[in-house]
């Protein structure tokens, strides 16, 4: 796990009030506004850069958790304007949070520590991060954050920025959580906040903190459901895939409107529904990737010396499976697109831990999708992906390193592509050239290099031969495929993933079948062997 170290000059900031200049204030805060649209909303924007410049002025400095949560505001604006600045109010900050973490617990302690966690994730310090968001969570419920009924004894402003809070709480546990792979620090158990708001017409308001911790709360049930317990079924998959486009109704057409019809002017909800967006990419690849992985598994050849042929290796573009496994890499390459537009229209900050994290993950799908042969048009939003995380890269240490990974894999699958092509193309050469005589029809010795591609095919082992076992390069021994015993009939969806008509799945006795075998399909086969494992064969 790479982190970006912190400078000793700046660990011992504390007690020193650091410098604020009056007339950064508005566009430092404007800045905290944009950056944490969608994940984090802990003030009005008006009244907070009111309350940042009442107490730049005072010459008194006021040693509370107030204090603490403006100068981490412009700690965060500044992350990306001034890096030294930045560091110097961070200190200051987090030293007023910890100083005042004994006393009477507040909704101010928690905005900070919500803060400290933000801004650390931003630095790529993102261990201390998770510590400092455990404080943050059992703050929160120590004051009855997770309770609206406790919420709604307060003003209405304090009422709706209490319910904000914990939502925002929500968003950076379950982002922490999922990309970490940690458990998460808080839980909707117990909690009566509502994770929407209507208007008069019984419509969602549109709300970007809304939308994201919607979508993430359906990637924590992704999580739950199906990689806790290491497997997957058609019934679960539908569930979910259900919950996607219910989601996907209320809120991603106007999403969308809002990234094509905004300028730069509307920064903050660009950002905002960008992140919304990119987690909803996200939860699509990652509901859909044992599908994906599957079809690489069937469509990859068997050993060095099986050339790859789709028909035989795919049951056609309708089943089920292969419409998860290119809606999986439908995912990525719209996310790819869609973040380095705003690229490019220099709309997105440098430092966006969830979208550098989601974009990760769609450079991963996409190389893996080139390398199954879905297309040679997945090479172009391959490298959008690369360029959008090497813009990242300026400042994240985490999208330098996912840059040279997904670098790695695209080279390696346009080197194993050209070398299937050249092995069909020399193939092919050995029946076609015998039309015009092109090729001698003599035998070349078995040391000329062109004879390789030209001898007589050999004989090859049966299809279910080929289908159970495979070839080893490195110890030339046989083994099998963790895939081999599962019926690709029952991977077969038909048409419940058609959005117009929301057809389900058949009968209770296909589901009662797909169940008892593609339900026991283990997702992680290298995980098994108490603990222990061996690489040797997979590698």
């Amino acid at each position: 796990m790479l982190e970006n170290a912190t400078s000793d000059e700046f660990l011992s900031v504390g007690s020193k009030r650091p410098y604020v200049d009056s007339t950064s204030i508005d566009r430092l805060t404007s800045n905290f506004v944009s950056v944490t649209s969608g994940l984090v909303d802990v003030s009005e924007s008006a009244r907070l850069a009111e309350s940042i410049s009442t107490r730049a002025v005072e010459k008194e400095a006021l040693h509370d958790e107030a204090s603490a949560v403006d100068y981490l505001v412009l700690a965060i604006g500044s992350q990306s304007v001034h890096e030294e600045s930045a560091a110097q109010y961070f200190g200051y900050a987090k030293s007023l949070a910890l100083s005042r973490l004994g006393g009477d617990l507040s909704i101010e302690t928690v905005q900070a520590f919500a803060l400290i966690t933000f801004y650390m994730l931003r630095a790529c310090q993102i261990n201390g991060a998770f510590i400092f968001f455990g404080i943050a969570a059992r703050a929160a419920y120590s004051i009855g954050l997770h309770r609206t009924e406790v919420n709604s004894r307060f003003e209405v402003n304090v009422h709706a920025q209490r319910d904000r809070l914990w939502k925002s709480l929500r968003v950076l546990d379950l982002f922490l959580s999922i990309s970490m792979g940690r458990p998460p620090s808080m839980s909707d158990v117990d909690f009566t906040v509502p994770y929407q708001s209507l208007d008069p017409d019984g419509q969602d308001k549109f709300d970007l903190l809304n939308a994201s911790v919607q979508i993430l709360s359906i990637t924590e049930d992704i999580v739950l459901r199906v990689y806790s317990r290491r497997k997957i079924s058609l019934q679960l998959t539908e569930g979910i895939s259900r919950q996607l486009r219910d989601w996907s109704t209320r809120w991603l057409l106007r999403l969308r409107r809002t990234l094509s019809e905004s300028s730069q002017g509307e920064k903050t909800e660009v950002i905002g529904a960008c992140q919304a967006m990119s987690s909803y990419y996200y939860a699509v690849m990652l509901v859909a990737r044992p599908f994906l992985m599957y079809e690489l598994c069937k469509r990859l050849p068997e050993s060095t010396a099986t050339a790859y042929t789709p028909s035989a290796s795919s049951n056609g573009d309708s089943s089920g499976r292969t419409r998860l496994a290119n809606a999986c890499i439908d995912a990525a390459s719209l996310m790819a697109e869609m973040v380095l537009d705003l690229v490019n229209r220099r709309l997105l900050d440098g430092r966006m831990p969830l979208i550098v994290s989601w974009l990760f993950a769609s450079s991963l799908v996409l190389g893996v999708g080139l390398l199954g042969g879905f297309g040679r048009v997945l090479e172009k939003y391959t490298r959008m992906s690369i360029a959008a995380l090497e813009f990242f890269a300026k400042d994240d240490t985490h999208a330098v390193q996912y840059s040279l990974i997904a670098q790695s894999l695209l080279s390696s699958a346009l080197r194993y592509l050209q070398r299937r092509d050249t092995d069909e193309r020399v193939q092919i050469m050995g029946s076609s050239s015998q039309l015009f005589g092109l090729v001698p029809k003599k035998r070349l010795p078995r040391d000329n290099p062109v004879s390789a591609g030209l001898e007589e095919p050999q004989a090859s082992p049966s299809s279910s031969q080929v289908g159970n076992m495979s070839h080893s390069p490195q110890t030339g021994e046989l083994f099998t495929s963790p895939f081999h015993d599962v019926d690709p009939s029952l991977l077969s969806l038909g048409g419940f993933l058609d959005p117009p008509s929301g057809a389900s799945l058949p009968g209770g006795d296909q589901h009662g079948q797909a169940e008892h075998v593609f339900g026991a399909l283990n997702l992680f086969p290298l995980l098994d062997g108490n603990g222990h494992i061996d690489l040797a064969h997979y590698l």
